[in-house]
């Protein structure tokens, strides 16, 4: 109680931006400590900034008014007020909606490699949901997820977005995922010498999430066409040490 008294002295503008400084999961544990710091960080100006923060795509304007559905759910868990329900409710859906593409990766690379038809299904997938970069970073970046789908939210990044490089960095170091790696081999068709054609060539490489980003990867350029002209096939998997069969030991790119 007496910090609350110390903080309630303090003029409302300061309070506002300490709390602003926060995420949206540690607003809400902070407006969990007392009811002074519930009805502060319940504010519908705090709520507002936050979805602004996280779903820039949508342009909310200031003052603007929260959509009718929000107010639709009989979920108990969603029974607050203003834009905090609007938050947690647009929060859950994309969710729920996510969670398609990362059931389908999953079950996909459980027993095999990720053929490129199937990357590029997820990945369009993922175009899709017309998710924001905080989305990304919030339901792909979770470093309890397959690698595979930190490869995905990050082409998407890249490529859909178009976020810088730098800031796409920045969200792997934070999620610490930055270092995992993943195998991408391909296959390209022999070329033909003198009226024969050569043996297909195989190929491959271990890629971590931060090499994709310290520039833009020729990979990703050859993940965006799948399997077309000269490559007749793609895979994708988790990196390890038996990842590479022998056959493509000596065909290192």
């Amino acid at each position: 109680m007496m910090m609350d008294n110390i903080y309630s002295s303090l003029p409302s503008d300061i309070l506002f931006n300490i709390v602003s400084f926060l995420s949206a999961r540690d607003t809400c544990v902070l407006g969990s400590c007392s009811k002074f710091w519930r009805a502060l960080c319940d504010t519908d100006s705090i709520w507002f900034s936050l979805a602004e923060q996280r779903w820039p795509s949508l342009n909310l304007p200031v003052n603007s008014e929260i959509p009718d559905h929000c107010y639709s759910s009989a979920d108990p868990l969603l029974c607050f007020k203003g834009w905090k329900k609007f938050y947690i409710t647009r929060h859950a859906e994309v969710a729920a909606r996510a969670s398609v593409v990362v059931e389908f990766v999953e079950k996909s690379s459980a027993s095999a490699p990720l053929e490129a038809r199937d990357y590029l299904k997820a990945l369009e997938d993922i175009r899709s949901l017309h998710l924001d970069f905080k989305d990304v970073e919030l339901l792909l970046f979770n470093p309890k997820l397959n690698v595979l789908l930190h490869l995905l939210g990050l082409h998407y990044c890249i490529d859909a977005l178009h976020v810088p490089l730098n800031h796409v960095a920045e969200a792997l170091q934070r999620c610490e995922i930055g270092e995992r790696q993943v195998l991408v081999k391909w296959w390209k068709r022999g070329l033909w010498m003198h009226g024969f054609r050569l043996r297909d060539e195989s190929h491959y490489r271990f890629i971590s999430m931060v090499d994709f980003v310290t520039e833009k990867h020729p990979v990703l350029g050859l993940l965006s066409r799948g399997a077309i002209y000269e490559v007749l096939r793609i895979q994708i998997s988790v990196a390890s040490p038996h990842s590479v069969p022998w056959t493509c030991q000596t065909a290192r790119t």
